[in-house]
């Protein structure tokens, strides 16, 4: 038995950030799981209902959160914090981890040192081990089950990246309208700290 551990939402300027940990045998590989990213909506919900019976966790960690650490530019000891939190929850000794921090051993060394069990960090883990990349998808439709629920509240704001159009624009129009965004926006954000000087 394997576990693996995977984000979803760590780059976007609206929106939780949703980590997950997925533990499975070898039967995973059965189900065809790969990377999230490279799987359409419709694949990522139906191997979600194969997956959500396996033992999995999984943290949303909210914009305010995200917004304390990154001002003292410690987004990674957020990840580290929740990753921890998701090894201990488990009885899986064995662990993979897609790397948050550049350097997959420094960060494969403070998990073994702070969980006691046997990690493996790699950059891309979710394009090498399955239980990483069910992970992966566990995160990704939790964080697009929670987006979804903010569209019903604030409209269709897109998917809240920085590269988004929808996202842009809905954030200037916030802004100009003074709407309340308090709850879903990354205030530390450099694209929102933008738009805002902007309109200042």
């Amino acid at each position: 038995m394997d576990c693996g551990i995977d984000e979803a939402g760590r780059g976007p300027v609206i929106g939780p950030m949703v980590m997950a940990i997925l533990c499975s045998d070898e039967s995973i590989k059965s189900l065809g799981v790969r990377d999230s990213k490279q799987l359409s909506p419709f694949q990522r919900n139906k191997l979600f209902e194969d997956l959500k019976n396996m033992e999995n966790n999984y943290v949303i960690i909210q914009p305010y959160e995200i917004d304390n650490y990154v001002k003292k530019n410690q987004l990674n000891i957020l990840e580290l914090k929740y990753a921890i939190y998701l090894i201990d929850s488990v009885k899986c000794e064995n662990i993979y981890v897609d790397a948050f921090d550049v350097n997959e051993i420094r960060l494969e060394d403070e998990l073994k040192r702070r969980t006691g069990k046997n990690i493996t960090c790699r950059h891309k883990a979710d394009s090498i081990y399955p239980v990483v990349s069910g992970a992966s998808i566990i995160a990704k439709v939790i964080r697009d089950s929670e987006i979804e629920k903010l569209h019903k509240i604030y409209g269709n704001f897109g998917s809240g990246y920085p590269s988004d159009p929808r996202t842009i624009n809905f954030l200037k129009n916030a802004i100009e309208n003074h709407m309340d965004i308090d709850g879903i926006v990354r205030k530390e954000w450099k694209t929102y700290k933008n738009l805002l000087n902007k309109k200042l």
